[in-house]
C-alpha cells in the first residue's frame, strides 16, 4: 500500500513537472525573458524638430521623418547617427545637395547608425540606443548649428 502511494506521489509531481518546463519552454521561445521584447521604439528632438517616424534597418541604415519647428527656412547641411550624438560619421551635403526645409515642413532623412566605429549590423530585433544628429544653417541669421535627437529602435 505504501509502494502505491509512493509511486502516485511520483507520478503526480513527474506530470506536474513537465507542464512547468513546457510552459517555460514556450514563454522562452515567444522570446518574453528577453527584456528587448518590452521595450518600445523612441524617437525624441529638442524643441526644433519633431520626430514623426524612424526605422532602423538590420544592414544599419536608419530612416528618420522629421518635422522642422524651427523659427526660420532652413538647409539641412548633414545627418548622422552615433551612439554619442557628435557630429563624427556624418553624411554632409555640400553645395546644392542641401536639404531645404520651410517653416512647418517635414522631410525623411536616412543614416549608417554607428555603434563602437562601425555601422550597426545586427539581427532583426536588436535593439539599438543612440542619436540622430542633424546639422543645419538658418537662413535668417546664416549660423549653423548641430542638433540631435535621441533614438532607441528595434532593427527590422
Amino acid at each position: 500500500m505504501k509502494a502505491q502511494s509512493a509511486i502516485e506521489y511520483l507520478i503526480t509531481y513527474s506530470w506536474a513537472i513537465i507542464i512547468i518546463t513546457i510552459t517555460l519552454g514556450a514563454i522562452y521561445a515567444l522570446g518574453l525573458f528577453n527584456p528587448n521584447y518590452f521595450v518600445s521604439n523612441q524617437c525624441i528632438f529638442h524643441a526644433d524638430f519633431g520626430c514623426l517616424s524612424a526605422f532602423l534597418y538590420s544592414n544599419g541604415i536608419v530612416t528618420v521623418n522629421i518635422q522642422q519647428s524651427t523659427g526660420s527656412p532652413i538647409n539641412i547641411t548633414g545627418v548622422g547617427c552615433n551612439m554619442i550624438g557628435n557630429s563624427t560619421n556624418m553624411t554632409n551635403y555640400i553645395g546644392p545637395s542641401q536639404i531645404y526645409l520651410p517653416i512647418g515642413s517635414n522631410v525623411t532623412l536616412s543614416a549608417p547608425c554607428y555603434s563602437n566605429g562601425t555601422i550597426f549590423v545586427s539581427q532583426p530585433g536588436t535593439l539599438y540606443k543612440g542619436y540622430f544628429v542633424i546639422s543645419y544653417t538658418n537662413l535668417q541669421v546664416g549660423f549653423n548649428h548641430l542638433t540631435s535627437g535621441q533614438l532607441i529602435e528595434k532593427s527590422t
